[in-house]
């Protein structure tokens, strides 16, 4: 039996989590005020880089040593501005005490390109300085709390979990996990979709990170949940979780993905609790998206 619990509130305080409890994070922060998802988010951005600065600090507390922190994420350009949104957060990430370990290419398939192709203007305007590329990768970084030590979470955990928790070397190898670039296709937030208008990123990349660096009846968190992906991963795959969302209304959503209402209890604990610092942004931000577009 697995546990999961989410809190809705600001992830710059988990207060409910003890220190050094967590054995890895999955998370993909919001895309600073990325007009197709968080248009006007952040009031500028140093204040989205703080954000990160002290759930980073909150994330250093809880993870215990040795253990990583996996971030998707991505530059943003806005008004013709390129944001180095990956740069910087490694950045934070390093004066927050972590280190640096890994950088993964998360590519899409070219036919699931989200925006409209800026690709299209050299093609009206076929000369130097028309140039601008269409994007379909973006990064998940991965930093490092300290050293890890093999044969002491060996003798902690057990033969038996490091046998349960064994990695399948063939779909390893057939689907090119060993590579810095992973191949998946992305969610795109359709309407009718249960993730429309939210940011979500598709359930392989946590399979293969959960996979990748945690045991079995272990604990994962994401501290920026979203529509609940980690968990459902989570719960599939016999860790047990937290999650933060400061989003109330992304409550509906996340219980239907994580299937909180079918699942036994005697298989999976829930606890769902709502802090005094949640609070409501999904209509605000497709308003603002819809307003954007009507221009």
């Amino acid at each position: 039996m697995t546990f999961h619990r989410i809190i809705f509130g600001d992830a710059r305080n988990m207060g409910e989590i003890p220190d050094n409890s967590i054995h890895l994070v999955v998370t993909s922060p919001p895309y600073y005020n990325a007009p197709f998802d968080y248009p006007d988010l952040f009031p500028s951005y140093g204040a989205y880089l703080d954000l990160i600065k002290d759930v980073g600090k909150e994330i250093y507390r809880v993870l215990e040593k040795g253990r990583v922190a996996c971030f998707v994420v991505q530059d943003v350009r806005i008004n013709k501005e390129l944001y180095p949104v990956t740069s910087d957060i490694i950045n934070v990430m390093r004066e927050v005490g972590f280190s640096y370990k890994e950088r993964i290419i998360w590519r899409k398939p070219e036919g699931y390109i989200r925006i409209s192709r800026r690709s299209g203007v050299l093609l009206q305007h076929s000369y130097p300085m028309y140039f601008y590329p269409d994007n379909i990768y973006e990064d998940i970084v991965i930093f490092q709390k300290g050293q890890y030590n093999h044969a002491r979470k060996r003798k902690m955990l057990g033969d038996q979990i490091f046998r349960d928790s064994r990695i399948d070397i063939k779909k390893f190898q057939k689907e090119k996990w060993y590579l810095t670039v992973w191949d998946i296709t992305n969610v795109l937030p359709l309407e009718g979709r249960l993730e429309e208008g939210v940011a979500s990123f598709p359930e392989e990349i946590p399979k293969r990170l959960i996979t990748l660096y945690s045991f079995k009846g272990e604990t994962v968190l994401d501290p920026f949940l979203g529509s609940g992906t980690t968990t459902k991963v989570a719960i599939e795959l016999e860790r047990n979780s937290w999650g933060y969302e400061i989003d109330l209304e992304l409550e509906p959503i996340i219980k239907e993905k994580i299937g909180f209402i079918q699942k036994r209890l005697s298989e999976v604990e829930f606890e769902i609790i709502k802090r005094k610092d949640a609070t409501r942004l999904r209509t605000f931000l497709q308003e603002k998206v819809k307003s954007k577009r009507r221009r």
